[in-house]
């Protein structure tokens, strides 16, 4: 099985409408043409990767990486295959390969000359790195000052948590391999269970209903059947849907986007080859008109903020295949939106997670992001995985001010957790180094002022493979506990990782917050 759910999925190809058509024959200028007067491959890679992404430097992969598996990948998205099996082994059958192949995501013929392709493979092979990328090491203490750890009685087998998400009253978790949606109290007893199509990926509550997301397939694939559904808390009544034929849904937000008096829905189709971001307005009842905000997978996550404070509603979202970024999408009335890209990160990065938070305090918000997705092909760890924080300048410019490498990064929470004054931060990582550092699965890293934090984790920390987390005051004490929820998933790694997961079945575990 290969993940390409929840988060992100870095997906090192250009899609074949990306690809420019160099003219034969044309001006060339000196940087373009190497003595003979023909394009170079540094050249050539520039004018077909940036028609899609920034471009991909040689030195953020080592060679085996780009020769074994992001290269011929590449190809594909140009009409490049070894076989003339590969092309129908990309395209799955029903309604997800039929949009698929609608949008020429695979073209039949290659759509770059043979000579130039081969310059370009030629180039990242010759310049990129022949052994495995450096990676620093850390030093991550054992023992929690602040958190007492809860591993519950309750137990599932495989675990494979789809979602964490306090609520009023406890916390909800999503179960891919069960298909249902659980609800625990504040000491972790089981309360209620529902049955659904796909475990749950989102959930917003309210006073009297649940809005739940659904991917629809916990496998990857373009099917439109993703679907949110609502459930009413009071009834026994079945869940009404909201929206359905969705590509594969992992997050979505809730606002009158429109200043109509309805709550409106914007929805991430994070999807496999297709996706989208895309507005949602309330026309009453259950009925809702789309409006596509970015016709592009790898949609993960969107929040409903007003970003440039003229009392109306943003949404800023995070992409994670191939055009990697954070893009704000800002309010202009009467349902119009004008698309500016925020941060644009290299498609190498494996986006996973970000959320907005004011860290210094200055009345503007700030960027908190992770990038580690790691399944595409052999996971290899990167010196560029990590936590980073970007501070607003007020204009809604963001600069890189805060680094910290994790391998294989997947969310970050800042809080200040210790209750101390400042931020501090929770992370969790689905691909940490598990031969050298297993221990980054998961860390707190506590403010000691002047951008210095200290990092720590808890003894149990594998006991499961963290893949979602969710910070909010348990058991109502005045300070802020963590549920982390487990996902049993291949690891290329010595041990017997999966197994010792599989037999123990822990889904979750709460870090209860000992500062009050």
């Amino acid at each position: 099985m290969k993940l390409q759910v929840l988060a992100s999925v870095c997906i090192l190809g250009i899609l074949s409408s990306c690809s420019p058509d160099p003219k034969p024959g044309g001006e060339q200028h000196s940087d373009q043409a190497d003595t003979s007067g023909a394009m170079t491959g540094a050249r050539l890679a520039r004018m077909y990767c940036t028609a899609c992404h920034t471009f991909p430097e040689p030195k953020q992969l080592d060679k085996a990486s780009w020769r074994d598996h992001v290269l011929p990948r590449m190809g594909y998205f140009m009409g490049v295959y070894p076989d003339d099996s590969t092309r129908a082994a990309l395209i799955e059958t029903g309604p997800g390969g039929v949009a698929v192949e609608r949008a020429n995501i695979f073209p039949k013929r290659p759509t770059i000359d043979s000579l130039s392709w081969s310059k370009i493979l030629a180039y990242y092979v010759r310049e990129a790195p022949a052994k495995p990328l450096p990676v620093p090491a850390k030093s991550i203490a054992t023992g929690l000052q602040h958190f007492r750890v809860s591993i519950p009685d309750f137990k599932l087998s495989p675990p494979s948590t789809t979602m964490v998400r306090f609520s009023d009253e406890g916390f909800y978790l999503g179960d891919a391999h069960t298909k249902t949606l659980y609800h625990f109290d504040d000491a972790s007893r089981l309360r209620k269970a529902a049955a659904l199509q796909e475990g749950p990926v989102w959930l917003r509550e309210t006073a009297r209903q649940l809005l739940v997301t659904v991917m629809g397939s916990f496998a990857p694939t373009d099917a439109p059947t993703g679907f949110i559904a609502t459930f009413t808390k009071a009834s026994a009544r079945p869940p009404a849907l909201l929206l359905q034929n969705l590509k594969r849904p992992v997050h979505s937000a809730y606002a009158d986007l429109n200043n109509d008096g309805l709550d409106d829905i914007v929805t991430c189709e994070f999807g496999k080859w297709l996706g989208s971001l895309s507005w949602w307005e309330h026309k009453g009842q259950l009925q809702f008109e789309r409006h596509i905000l970015r016709n592009k997978p790898g949609a993960i996550r969107a929040y409903i903020r007003d970003l440039n404070a003229d009392n109306l509603p943003d949404i800023i979202a995070l992409f994670g295949q191939a055009d990697e970024g954070i893009f704000a999408y800002f309010n202009q009335g009467h349902g119009q939106f004008r698309e500016k890209r925020l941060l644009q990160f290299d498609p190498s990065y494996g986006s996973s997670f970000f959320d907005l938070f004011d860290f210094n305090s200055d009345g503007h918000l700030d960027i908190i992001y992770t990038c580690g997705d790691n399944a595409d092909f052999r996971p290899i760890m990167k010196y560029y995985h990590g936590i980073r924080i970007y501070l607003n300048d007020g204009e809604n410019n963001f600069n890189e001010r805060f680094f910290y490498q994790l391998n294989g990064a997947y969310n970050a929470i800042p809080r200040d957790f210790d209750l101390d004054g400042d931020i501090d931060i929770a992370a969790i990582s689905f691909f940490p180094d598990w031969d050298h550092t297993p221990e980054e699965s998961f860390v707190y890293l506590e403010n000691h002022g002047d951008w210095k934090f200290s990092a720590s984790t808890f003894a149990e920390v594998n006991v499961g493979r963290w893949i979602v987390m969710d910070a909010g005051d348990l058991n109502k004490d005045g300070d802020d506990d963590l549920v982390l929820g487990s996902l049993a998933f291949e690891v290329v790694a010595e041990g017997n990782w999966v197994q010792s997961w599989v037999d123990r079945g822990i889904p979750f575990v709460v870090l209860e917050n000992t500062s009050r």
